[in-house]
């Protein structure tokens, strides 16, 4: 089944690029400067294979990687112990309401010009990129923890279980699957944001910074590179992630 449901991601992604390949050809032919438009799938990945033999290509992936999983990273833990914090004290839940909510609902560029009163262009993505993951991590821990079968807590408690084998034996098995819900949805907003933040405060050395400049000089297949390579390295990092978790969840018998 799994294998079924991969083919038909496989050719979903082959129909896609076929689009891409007849709207490049399309515009071409009706318009002599068509590839400045609109590049090719393969222009635009002989331009990811030139920039990929370049070390400025990998420091800019270094750096933003660092930037991006720093602030994922640190959000997951403070993310993690507040929700356990909440599912204790009710009164923690409603004095982070509001700021969840604000997270959640104001735009991500209106953050990032804020924050560029407070935060130099080095230290902005990953503060944007922390905040982008804090509510589902935050919000899919907390209903974990209060989804866990309270008789077994209250078997723990009666039996004295110390809290350490509680912990991984009753809470770490039920939180796990909704903390991994949370990675997979979290990695891809923090790299779509910290990117962004790249962009608009034009972080030295970063892919967000290639990407402008490619936008400045129009030079569109350089966007589409740095662009599939964004893509290319989220999706990495969410199997890396997703399979640590996996990992721990096969442990822990979940």
């Amino acid at each position: 089944m799994r294998g079924k449901k991969q083919n038909v991601r496989l050719w979903a992604v082959v129909f896609w690029l076929v689009v891409w390949q007849a709207a490049a050809m399309a515009l071409h032919a009706v318009y002599p400067h068509g590839t400045l438009l609109l590049p090719s799938p393969l222009a635009a990945l002989a331009r990811l294979m030139a920039l990929a033999g370049t070390a400025a290509f990998w420091r800019a992936v270094g750096l933003s990687s660092l930037h991006i999983l720093g602030g994922f990273l640190l959000s997951c833990l403070l993310a993690v112990i507040l929700a356990a914090l909440s599912a204790r004290d009710r009164r923690v839940e409603e004095l982070l309401a509001p700021l969840v909510m604000l997270v959640k609902t104001v735009p991500v560029a209106s953050f990032i010009i804020l924050a560029l009163v407070w935060l130099s262009s080095k230290t902005l993505p990953l503060f944007i990129a922390a905040l982008m993951v804090f509510p589902p991590v935050y919000l899919n821990v907390l209903e974990g923890v209060r989804c866990t079968d309270a008789s077994l807590l209250e078997m723990a408690r009666v039996f004295r279980v110390p809290f350490s084998r509680t912990l991984r034996g009753i809470y770490l098995p039920q939180v796990l699957p909704y903390f991994r819900s949370a990675v997979s949805t979290a990695l891809g907003l923090c790299w779509k944001a910290g990117t962004a933040a790249e962009v608009i405060a034009l972080s030295g050395g970063s892919i967000g910074e290639k990407l402008y400049h490619a936008k400045i000089y129009f030079e569109t297949a350089d966007l589409f590179a740095w662009t599939a390579a964004i893509v290319l390295i989220s999706a990495l990092f969410e199997r890396l992630f997703l399979y640590f978790v996996d990992s721990m969840a096969e442990r822990w018998g979940t």
